[in-house]
């Protein structure tokens, strides 16, 4: 008798759940790394998200309005610690270091963050969540989907996570904290190693200004209960017009809010004239007095030179001109920006920004002011 034949068989192979789970928790870890990474890069950028969301909820929930507002001071510190959480979570996934712990943290950051992006959507407020700094922007329900998407993934992780084989990689875990807090820090004090934004060295604001190619619309109509689109307008004038849909999108200018002027006027084209290097003030309440004996110095400098100082602020008149009393830059001229543009610019208090006919040759957090002969070395 043959009695392998009877025998039932043993399964070989790995189940196709398990496989499905671990591909979840690579694609998991791998999404949350690089948002982290790229938020991480521009930490303050991630601060000022997290103080618009504040001062909204301070708004829509009044009787709750001094706990937000209190939070704000602690934004820049709660930027770094969420980004950094969100690379070592991400790295622990990976490496399955205590899968059971991370998991569950990785649970509570996307239930956090989802509501975040549900907030924005349903209520149309901060509608640039963020979520992968300026290197992608999400619309709002693109934003909540994909933390809906994250958030399933998870609970399919958790469902699986005793099947994860724990690893002693704490190691791994440990420098990866220390080498992101370090990067939070670098950012902070020494501006974003990769800058995302449309202000960075090398971009010509004039020409961001402009669409990158002609405009083009599509037109919704109705007619008879039906709607339509059309490229042109129709003659037609039985169609009800619905709405006009800019078709290339992509096309838009990069920069629609760069505007400089003073008592006199627009200065705006003017900057975009010869060098001129802008000294950025975004305000005169918590910017580094210290850093400004170094730019005294570089404006000192730059006297005779073919690279004209101004002063480019969102302060009032009366406390730029005491600022420029206190630090004697009376006379550097000063102009005025958007608060907001100013953000975006320079994400420092203060900072200078070198133009040369528009083009963006220099940018530089008050920690690293340049010398005068670095500066006009940048626009020979």
């Amino acid at each position: 008798m043959n009695t392998a034949a009877t025998q039932p068989k043993i399964k070989t192979g790995t189940p196709p759940m398990l496989i499905a789970a671990r591909i979840a928790r690579v694609l998991v870890g791998v999404i949350f790394i690089f948002s982290g990474l790229i938020k991480l890069n521009d930490p303050v950028g991630t601060q000022i998200k997290f103080e618009e969301y504040f001062e909204v909820f301070a708004q829509d929930v009044p009787f709750l309005h001094n706990f937000f507002m209190a939070l704000v001071p602690f934004t820049l510190t709660m930027s770094v610690l969420f980004c950094a959480a969100e690379i070592i979570l991400g790295v622990a996934l990976l490496v399955s270091y205590k899968p059971k712990l991370t998991t569950w943290l990785l649970f509570f950051l996307i239930v956090f963050f989802t509501f975040l992006t549900f907030y924005s959507a349903y209520f149309n407020r901060v509608t640039d969540c963020g979520c992968f700094g300026d290197a992608i922007k999400l619309k709002p329900w693109t934003s909540f989907g994909k933390d809906v998407v994250l958030t399933i993934l998870i609970l399919f992780i958790i469902g699986h996570r005793n099947r994860i084989t724990p690893r002693r990689t704490g190691w791994v875990v440990a420098l990866t904290t220390f080498l992101t807090l370090g990067l939070g820090i670098y950012a902070i004090s020494f501006l974003p190693p990769l800058d995302l934004l449309p202000y960075a060295i090398g971009k010509s604001i004039p020409t961001q200004m402009k669409p990158s190619e002609p405009l083009r619309y599509k037109y919704v109509m109705e007619k008879d209960g039906k709607t339509s689109e059309f490229e042109q307008y129709p003659t037609d004038q039985s169609y009800k017009f619905k709405e006009m849909v800019l078709v290339n999108e992509n096309a838009k200018p990069k920069i629609t809010d760069y505007r400089v002027w003073n008592d006199e006027g627009d200065f705006t084209q003017q900057t975009f004239e010869g060098n001129k290097l802008f000294i950025i003030v975004k305000n005169t309440k918590d910017i580094d007095a210290g850093s400004l004996p170094a730019i005294r110095s570089l404006v000192e400098g730059l006297q005779g030179s073919n690279v004209t100082p101004y002063i480019l602020t969102s302060a009032s008149d009366d406390e730029i001109k005491a600022f420029r009393k206190e630090f004697q830059l009376d006379k550097v001229p000063y102009y005025k920006a958007d608060a907001t543009v100013l953000k975006t610019i320079m994400r420092s208090n203060p900072g200078t920004w070198l133009l040369q006919n528009g083009v963006v040759r220099g940018k530089w957090h008050y920690n690293a002011t340049p010398d005068a002969a670095e500066v006009i070395e940048k626009v020979k």
